[in-house]
């Protein structure tokens, strides 16, 4: 069954999207043994290989060694996409033909002439001025050149294309005009299996707010799988009255940011060890939306002082020796360990919800018989919950009540 959406039609019940592991069943990529590092920063550990769901249309996502890939197809004929799904960005981009100063992709790239509904953005739209770095073709035609703080950049004709979402049922949901960036130049830390971004922020042009209106409000939850699990399990995100968050255990925080920003902004007052509380600032003064959720980015980074004073406290807490003379782990603390460890509990305290992160959030094993502690300390000022904490629970962003819900769950379940 093929199903038609319009920006005519005024409601739809929602879909879900499925999180593809990279090497597993659903996977078109080979296994690789490198570490993808994605945008904001680089990984700390630098030689690291890298609700039921409702009825509706669902895409396949990856998880692409620490990043999550998420499929949809572009274009008549539609054509297999998967790009990056990032909370912390809002463009949905691609690499288009011709590309002649890109990095390389293992598969096949959009080829825009060969679609019968790829329509560019003209220069005076409303779109083309929501767009940063946008400049005017000779045609009339809006550029864009979009950077992340990694100094990946990508540049383009920003474009609008009918988008494909495969469901569980085998059914399948055509929206039509999503305006994307058709990347001709496209440049930075990406690897062969990236096709581009899925732009998840809070700002107009990414894939939640433009299916907003059609899927019952601007909303979204994802459910990521941890980093070290089986890899043909898979996540799920989910749009519109499918990314509903409730029931027991369920805790819910505020949304900083402003109307319209980007980046998911909420206020974390602290981190429990076991039951030792580290407060966010030593001063007691925590500021509103200190610290963002970001699926993109891997690690968690707190402030300096408080990540020393987190491996302080776990090393009381865990009785192991930590590794001293592994040159490749550097000065992240580390443990020889078969299995992950069995404890301490960590308790991230968000403004009402306080939300409990398991070792399987909190420490990762980059090599056989190692697992090392997945946080990092940062001195500017940017502070980022990243996506190995927010494994195994689900995450709802509601975007017109403002608000991140948190559930406890079994990602690879979902």
């Amino acid at each position: 069954m093929l199903l038609y959406l319009t920006t005519f039609e005024a409601y739809n019940p929602g879909f879900s999207v499925q999180l593809i592991r990279k090497n597993s069943f659903y996977s078109p990529f080979s296994i690789s043994n490198h570490f993808h590092k994605h945008k904001h920063r680089h990984l700390p550990f630098s030689r690291v290989p890298k609700k039921p769901l409702a009825s509706g249309p669902f895409t396949r996502v990856i998880s692409n060694n620490g990043d999550f890939l998420m499929k949809l197809s572009l274009g008549s004929p539609p054509v297999e996409i998967y790009g990056l799904i990032d909370t912390g960005s809002d463009l949905v981009w691609t690499q288009c033909i011709p590309c002649n100063n890109c990095y390389k992709q293992k598969n096949l790239m959009f080829e825009p002439q060969r679609s019968e509904t790829y329509s560019s953005i003209p220069c005076d739209s409303e779109e083309c001025n929501l767009v940063p770095g946008q400049t005017c073709s000779p045609q009339k035609l809006c550029g864009y050149s979009y950077g992340y703080a990694d100094s990946s950049v990508t540049q383009g004709v920003l474009s609008r294309e009918t988008t494909t979402f495969s469901s569980t049922n085998g059914d399948s949901t055509v929206v039509e005009g999503i305006v994307f960036g058709c990347g001709h130049k496209n440049t930075g830390t990406f690897n062969e299996n990236d096709m581009g971004i899925i732009g998840l922020g809070g700002g107009p042009l990414s894939l939640v707010s433009q299916v907003g209106a059609k899927y019952g409000g601007r909303r979204f939850s994802q459910c990521l799988v941890p980093f070290h699990t089986d890899p043909n399990s898979s996540g799920t995100i989910s749009f519109g009255e499918a990314s509903d968050v409730s029931g027991e255990g369920v805790v819910t925080t505020p949304l900083v940011s402003a109307e319209g920003q980007t980046l998911y902004l909420v206020t974390l007052k602290g981190i429990s060890v076991g039951d030792k509380f580290v407060p966010f600032d030593c001063s007691n003064e925590v500021s509103k939306g200190n610290i963002m959720i970001d699926s993109g980015t891997p690690a968690t980074y707190l402030p300096q002082e408080v990540y020393d004073q987190l491996v302080e406290e776990l090393k009381m807490q865990i009785n192991l020796r930590p590794i001293l003379d592994d040159p490749d782990l550097g000065t992240q603390l580390c443990y020889k360990s078969e299995t992950n460890l069995e404890g301490p509990i960590l308790t991230a305290h968000f403004d009402g919800a306080d939300v409990q992160l398991m070792p399987i959030q909190t420490f990762i094993s980059p090599k056989d018989g190692v697992f090392c502690f997945a946080m990092a300390g940062a001195n500017d000022g940017e502070y980022i919950f990243g996506n190995f904490a927010q494994a195994n629970i689900l995450i709802g962003f509601d975007l017109d009540k403002r608000t991140v819900s948190f559930k406890p769950a079994d990602c690879t379940k979902q």
